[in-house]
């Protein structure tokens, strides 16, 4: 390797977003195990990657909007809505297996309507998105005349399951989604259109793209990717409510802007999401294990997604 490609490597580690999250996860780490050893216990370990799975799944489908220039902030209320029906089928002796694809087809069907509405309405997805999120919120309240739907012992098979100790299911099931997703963006002519639409939606139609079609796509695949989510924490919580997904949209969009997509989209990967939820589980658990306010983890939270946003633009001031 000469001077040149050494010199062109070193470039590319300046301006990847992925690598200077790494190096905080690394040195926040170290951190956490010296103020606390039980950081590094298998039983935190545990904890910190069941805390993230679900944030995980769902932030692989919000990449894909992000880059494609939409949002969806009803994500939260779909959480709530598709859980709920997922538990009432169980409560109904639905087989596990059957209650799980109503779930899952609950969380397609909203966003694909959130989509659709999007596309017939000519409407900016934030804001229709905003107003089925009351829509999702109110059918689930009115469905349960606003109580919880437990389900006693029932569907615990991902949570309940883990390898060598401290590698649960759920987390599994994270990196397969999640490596789907960064499958698809990299390595298709889906993700190349993600991209394409993302960076000049005009453009990307004159060089015929069907973006209307394109953008619905994208919506499902967040829906499934919501969807599966929504499995894993029934699976660890046991009962579901209007509000048991409420700020995770956000959380969502957080990782995905601190993992260095930027909110006009065009731009972003699958490898900064992960690290991106990955860093907010362990701020949240070295923060826990340190007893800080949750009130300060909160400001935390806004912090991380400013200094995330300021080591995005000196990437970009070092990639000119």
């Amino acid at each position: 390797m000469n001077l040149t490609d050494i010199n062109l490597w070193k470039k590319k580690l300046l301006v990847s977003q992925s690598f200077y999250l790494i190096l905080i996860i690394i040195l926040l780490s170290i951190i956490g195990g010296i103020f606390n050893p039980k950081f590094f216990s298998l039983n935190n370990i545990k904890g910190v990657l069941s805390q993230i799975a679900v944030l995980g799944l769902i932030s692989s489908g919000v990449t894909i909007l992000i880059i494609s220039g939409n949002f969806d902030i009803s994500i939260g209320a779909i959480i709530g809505f598709s859980g709920t029906m997922m538990c009432l089928a169980v409560r109904a002796d639905y087989p596990d297996w059957i209650a799980m694809l109503i779930g899952i087809g609950v969380a397609v069907s909203c966003s694909t309507l959130n989509g659709t509405l999007s596309i017939l309405f000519k409407a900016p997805s934030f804001i229709i998105t905003l107003a089925t999120t009351s829509l999702y919120t109110g059918l689930c309240l009115t469905i349960t005349k606003g109580g919880n739907v437990m389900i006693f012992g029932r569907m615990e098979f991902f949570a309940g399951t883990s390898f060598f100790g401290f590698l649960p299911l759920i987390f599994i099931v994270c990196l397969l989604g999640c490596f789907t997703i960064g499958i698809l963006l990299r390595s298709t002519q889906f993700g190349r259109r993600v991209f394409a639409i993302g960076n000049n939606s005009q453009a990307a139609f004159l060089a015929g793209i069907k973006v209307n079609l394109n953008k619905v796509y994208f919506f499902i695949v967040s829906g499934l990717m919501t969807g599966i989510g929504v499995v894993m924490l029934i699976s660890r919580l046991g009962a579901s409510q209007s509000t048991t997904g409420a700020g995770m949209e956000l959380q969502a969009i957080g990782a995905v802007i601190i993992g260095g997509a930027p909110i006009n989209g065009g731009k972003g990967d699958m490898l900064g999401t992960f690290c991106g939820v990955l860093l907010t589980g362990l701020i949240f658990n070295v923060l826990n294990l340190l007893r800080v306010s949750p009130y300060i983890q909160q400001i935390s939270f806004g912090i991380l997604i400013l200094f995330s946003i300021g080591i995005s633009s000196i990437r970009l001031r070092i990639a000119k």
